[in-house]
């Protein structure tokens, strides 16, 4: 348990962030049964420039209490522009914990993709996945916009990425010595497709798909099918089951 002093000693960032895993962690507490420290809960409260819980929801209701704590957590991490999932791995002071991560020899390059938001969303599938590094063709959006990386949820902090232009991502691909996978239409059914241990996939344009350029460097080609009114799906969610099937 942190004292109040060491809390003051913290700069003010890692002293909100430490509040809130430990609002997080009581209210986790209090879900398994146990009665929490109202009065050290109420002097970190304060500190972090929230009310205090009201004592008399405290004592009669406990799940209010916890959902409290658990909403004064998620406020302070909005506060700091972070704000991981429930059961994120984080480290000692709350940053994904990068060491935790299984990375596999894959690599993904996202040809020209507009949306941050779906950047962001490649991402945090790409963290969950083992993915190795990702390489982002030049007019991609960059992983720093702020949408792309609250989409991402941390990850843009977690997987490797590096800008290429397309010249130098065909020269890179020639010179790989890996398969180099396209996920676009026309290509052989995912369900059936047998994936290689390592690899390079390549995710094309919401709109244009792939460059030829970049096509042409593919020895594979993957095809998601569909049974809908759209000719393709969302390129965040299809690389979701391009990168889970890999996986």
């Amino acid at each position: 348990m942190l004292t109040e002093q060491k809390l003051l000693s913290l700069k003010e960032n890692t002293r909100l962030r430490k509040i809130s895993m430990i609002l997080s962690q009581n209210a986790h507490d209090i879900k398994t049964g146990k009665t929490p420290d109202w009065d050290y809960l109420d002097m970190v409260i304060a500190m972090a420039g929230l009310e205090a819980v009201p004592r008399e929801v405290a004592d009669s209701d406990p799940r209010r209490a916890m959902l409290i704590l658990q909403d004064y957590a998620g406020i302070l991490l909005a506060r700091l522009g972070s704000e991981p999932s429930d059961w994120d791995i984080t480290d000692s002071i709350g940053n994904l914990d990068v060491s935790k991560r299984l990375i596999q020899d894959k690599i993904l390059i996202l040809d020209r993709l507009r949306s941050p938001y779906n950047v962001g969303a490649v991402f945090r599938s790409a963290d969950s996945f083992g993915v190795k590094k990702i390489i982002l063709i030049e007019e991609t959006a960059s992983p720093d916009h702020p949408h792309a990386r609250r989409t991402s949820r941390g990850c843009t902090d977690t997987v490797d990425w590096q800008y290429m232009t397309e010249e130098e991502a065909v020269s890179y691909l020639s010179s790989c010595n890996m398969p180099v996978l396209a996920l676009e239409l026309g290509g052989e059914d995912i369900n059936t497709y047998k994936f290689p241990p390592c690899g390079v996939a390549i995710l094309g344009n919401e709109e244009f798909g792939i460059s030829p350029a970049l096509l042409k460097c593919c020895t594979d080609r993957i095809t998601i099918n569909t049974a809908g009114t759209k000719g393709s799906l969302n390129v965040s969610v299809a690389t979701g089951i391009l990168l889970q099937r890999w996986f």
